[in-house]
């Protein structure tokens, strides 16, 4: 019979990696191309989280401005142009995510990306973050026919990745990473310093975590058999 390896899968932007300096500059620049005021950027910051379309809805509904479906689409193109452009000019891994992989991964950890961020721009982002290598599966919001908050963006990850589904949890900042594993039956830990306007304790994940030097353990009290030597420590 054939053992799966556990599999961490992982959100990225306000996750693995603090993104919304790029991504809201990019807003700002398809904003200001419509003749519309820039948005600050801690104003802005939770838009984010849903993809470049509803990035790009939010903004404009910010602003006090319509858009049309046919409109929409434009500025979508328009936008992930510019954004290609600009992955990292003000983007960077949080604290402790290279420690925290590194750890998983001396566990026996697939580790796997779930974003809402198209699939291309993940893998770019990654790549020039210096952790592509890291994620043998790098799952966009073009990847399958259906996204996050669908549980099934998830599980479909997990099954690319040759992981056993029932030694997984998810690591993510926003209601869509909750509510999309707790539908598909993943524990999953939140990250307080991400992109939502709900605070995350508010959304119920299984664990909570302030620092990627908890990932570890919260990692550890939720797939204890796949550890090895980690003392579990009380929920956060």
């Amino acid at each position: 019979m054939t053992v799966l390896p556990p599999i961490a899968v992982f959100d990225l932007d306000g996750t693995l990696a603090e993104t919304a300096g790029d991504l809201v500059g990019t807003l700002n620049v398809i904003l200001a191309r419509e003749g519309h005021a820039p948005l600050p950027l801690e104003q802005a910051r939770d838009l984010l989280g849903a993809g470049a379309r509803a990035l790009i809805q939010r903004g404009f509904s910010a602003s006090g401005a319509e858009l049309s479906p046919e409109r929409l689409e434009v500025l979508f193109e328009a936008f992930l142009e510019h954004y290609g452009a600009h992955l990292t000019d003000n983007s960077y891994l949080f604290p402790g995510v290279v420690a925290a992989l590194d750890r998983l991964e001396a566990e026996g950890f697939v580790l796997a990306v779930c974003t809402n961020k198209v699939e291309a721009h993940a893998v770019a982002l990654l790549a020039e973050l210096g952790v592509r290598d890291r994620f043998p599966v790098i799952v966009g919001k073009d990847t399958f026919a259906f996204s996050k908050p669908d549980p099934r963006h998830i599980t479909a990850t997990i099954a690319r990745a040759g992981g056993d589904p029932t030694r997984a949890v998810m690591v993510g900042d926003s209601r869509a990473d909750v509510a999309a594993a707790q539908a598909g039956g993943i524990p999953v830990v939140g990250v307080t310093f991400g992109y939502t306007p709900v605070p995350m304790r508010e959304l119920k994940p299984d664990w909570v975590i302030e620092h990627f030097d908890e990932l570890v353990d919260a990692v550890a009290a939720l797939v204890p058999d796949a550890f090895r030597g980690v003392e579990v420590k009380p929920a956060a």
